[in-house]
């Protein structure tokens, strides 16, 4: 059993930024697939950004690219994403989710793992 652990929400500014990092125990981040989503209060849980095991290939919804980078260290066994230029629109809780797959159907959410969520809130 997989468990995945989120970091590092947190109350922040509109333009600011943060970085929410990912763990998952009992694998190392490289042998896993890796993705981020968020739900904000009303709304359903969406697609944010995900990383391929194979290839580290990355997937971004449209509003958050060029704000949001997606990355792992495997030094560190750990999977984080940044967020910069943050906006109101963007408070949320984020959720990391892992799977043993080399590749996933990121946006459909089919993940195998999930983490209980980090609060990302933004203030205008």
């Amino acid at each position: 059993q997989v468990q995945v652990v989120e970091s590092g929400g947190g109350l922040v500014q509109a333009g600011g930024s943060l970085r929410l990092s990912c763990t998952a125990s009992g694998r190392t981040v490289s042998s896993l697939s890796m993705g981020w989503f968020r739900q904000a209060p009303g709304k359903e849980r969406d697609f944010v950004a995900s990383i391929q095991r194979n290839g580290d290939i990355t997937d971004y919804e449209d509003s958050v690219k060029g704000r949001f980078t997606i990355s792992r260290d495997n030094a560190k066994n750990a999977q984080y994403l940044q967020v910069n230029s943050l906006k109101p629109e963007d408070t949320a809780v984020y959720y990391c989710a892992a799977d043993e797959a080399a590749w996933v159907n990121a946006r459909s959410g089919i993940y195998n793992y999930w983490g209980q969520g980090a609060q990302v809130t933004v203030s205008s």
